[in-house]
C-alpha cells in the first residue's frame, strides 16, 4: 500500500491534482464530457469555480492547481480538453501562463475568468491564446454557453468524449460460469480494433479474474478505491494490470479485510473516471448481490444474468427478476444468458425455461467442459487457447450483439425468428 500511495503524490507540493467529488445522476452514467483543468491561487474563488463546474453534467474536473507556475505542467500531464485560468490573483502572470500553455499544449482550449471587465485585459488575454473570457462570479448558464461555443468551434460534429459501454456480469448462483464469461467477453471485445477494455473483479472475497489471466497484479481495487480522491486518469491507468490480450485488469483485494475500503460511492467514482478513457468496462460481480454488486448493476448499461438450465438456477432467476422488475431502469437492461447449454439430456428445455422465467433468453453459450478446464488451469483466455472453438465464437458474437455489430450472416445463426436467432449462435459440431 505504501508504494501505491507514493505514486499518488503529486510532483510538487504546491500542485494539487484530484478528481472532483462531482454529483452523479441516479444511474451513475456519465454523458459525453469535456475534461477541464483549473488554476486559481485564491482558495475561495477556486472553490466557487469548482462548485459551478460540479453542477454541469458536460464537464469533468480533471485537475486543479493552486499556483500559476505549475499549471503548464499540470496541463501537459493530464491533457485536458479545456484549461480555465482565473486571472485576478495576478493578471500579468496569468496572461503569460495562457501564452505558455497555448504554445505547449495546442489541443487544450483555454478559457480565462476575471472579476474585471477592463477592455485591455480582455484583449491581452485573447491575444495570448484564450478562446473565451468569463466574468466572475461565474454563472452556470454563462459557462454552459461558453462550452457550447467551444464545441461548435473546435469539435463540430465530433463527440467531445468517447462513448463507453458498461456491462455487468452476474450469476444466478455460484458455479454457473459468470466469471469465465466476464473474462472471455472482455478479451473478445479487446480484440476489436479501437476498443479499449477494462475488467473489474467485484467478487472482493473470492474473485479469480487474475487467475483466469495468469497475472500477479501490483495494485488492486482496494488500493484504487482508497485513493480515488487523489487519482487522476494517468495514475489510475498505472494501477491497472494489462494482459497480453489487451484487457486492463483491476482485481479484487488481496486481504479480506481490505474489502471494506471498497464502498459503492468509491466504486462509482472509479467507474466514472474509467469511462472517460475506455470504450468498454466489464464488471464481474459476486454471487451475493451485495450493495457493491447492486451499485455495479445500477451503473451498467447491460446486465448479463448468467444461468444454467436447471431448476435451482431458474428459480433464482425468477426471484432476482421479481426484484429487478420493480425498477424500470433495471428491468429493461437485464439479459438472460444460458451457459453450458446442451451439456446433457437432463436439462430443462429452452421453451420451459422461458415460460418459467417469463422472458426470452438473450443468448446461449455451448458446453465445452474440456476447453474451459484447460483455460482455467493454464490461465489463458479462449481467444488464445482455442480461437476456433464453438464456445469462443459464441462469446465473440455475444460481444457483437451487445455492441450492436452482430450480423444475421454470422456463422451459426438460425434463419428463423429473431427470438430464435438468440438461441442458435454457435456452429454445429
Amino acid at each position: 500500500m505504501t508504494q501505491f500511495w507514493q505514486i499518488c503524490q503529486v510532483a510538487t507540493a504546491e500542485t494539487f491534482i484530484a478528481i472532483s467529488n462531482r454529483a452523479l445522476n441516479c444511474n451513475g452514467i456519465m454523458a459525453n464530457v469535456l475534461r477541464i483543468a483549473v488554476v486559481d491561487p485564491n482558495d475561495e474563488t477556486r472553490e466557487s469555480l469548482k462548485a459551478v463546474l460540479l453542477g454541469l453534467d458536460t464537464v469533468w474536473l480533471e485537475a486543479e492547481c493552486s499556483r500559476y507556475e505549475f499549471f503548464a505542467d499540470v496541463v501537459k500531464q493530464t491533457n485536458p480538453d479545456i484549461g480555465l485560468v482565473a486571472m485576478d490573483s495576478d493578471s500579468a502572470q496569468a496572461i503569460e501562463l495562457v501564452a505558455e500553455v497555448a504554445a505547449q499544449s495546442p489541443n487544450c482550449t483555454l478559457l480565462v475568468s476575471s472579476g474585471s471587465t477592463d477592455g485591455r485585459l480582455i484583449l491581452d488575454s485573447m491575444r495570448a491564446g484564450a478562446k473565451e473570457f468569463l466574468t466572475e462570479p461565474l454563472k452556470e448558464e454563462d459557462f454552459a454557453a461558453a462550452l457550447q461555443r467551444i464545441n461548435r468551434q473546435n469539435f463540430g460534429e465530433k463527440q467531445t468524449s468517447q462513448e463507453c459501454k458498461v456491462i455487468a456480469v452476474a450469476g444466478a448462483t455460484g458455479g454457473v460460469g459468470s466469471s469465465s464469461i466476464a473474462v472471455n467477453l472482455a478479451c473478445a471485445l479487446s480484440e476489436v480494433p479501437n476498443n479499449s477494455v477494462v475488467l473489474i473483479d467485484l467478487d472482493v472475497a473470492l474473485g479469480d479474474a487474475d487467475v483466469f489471466l495468469d497475472t500477479i497484479p501490483e495494485y488492486t481495487l482496494a488500493d484504487v478505491a482508497q485513493n480515488v480522491a487523489r487519482l487522476d486518469l494517468t495514475l489510475l491507468k498505472k494501477s491497472l494490470t494489462k494482459h497480453s490480450s489487451g484487457v486492463h485488469l483491476l482485481p479484487r483485494p488481496v486481504q479480506l479485510e481490505e474489502a471494506s475500503l471498497i464502498t459503492p460511492d468509491r466504486l462509482q467514482r472509479v467507474i466514472e473516471l474509467l469511462k472517460t478513457s475506455f470504450t468498454h468496462i466489464i464488471l464481474d460481480t459476486s454471487k451475493g448481490f451485495s450493495d457493491l454488486d447492486m451499485q455495479a448493476i445500477q451503473i451498467a448499461d447491460d446486465v448479463l444474468m448468467v444461468t444454467q438450465l436447471d431448476l435451482p438456477c431458474l428459480r433464482n432467476v425468477v426471484r432476482l427478476m421479481m426484484t429487478f422488475d420493480d425498477n424500470e431502469a433495471l428491468r429493461d437492461k437485464v439479459k438472460i444468458v444460458v451457459n453450458r447449454a446442451g451439456q446433457d439430456s437432463g436439462q430443462i428445455s429452452l421453451k420451459r425455461a422461458q415460460e418459467t422465467i417469463g422472458r426470452d433468453i438473450f443468448w446461449q453459450i455451448p458446453n465445452d467442459y474440456r476447453v474451459m478446464v484447460e483455460i482455467r488451469n493454464n490461465g489463458v483466455p479462449l481467444l488464445q487457447h482455442a480461437p476456433k472453438a464453438g464456445i469462443t465464437n459464441s462469446i465473440k458474437q455475444l460481444g457483437e450483439a451487445l455492441c450492436g455489430t452482430f450480423s444475421d450472416e454470422s456463422e451459426g445463426v438460425d434463419s428463423g425468428s429473431k427470438s430464435r436467432r438468440w438461441l442458435s449462435l454457435w456452429p454445429a459440431k
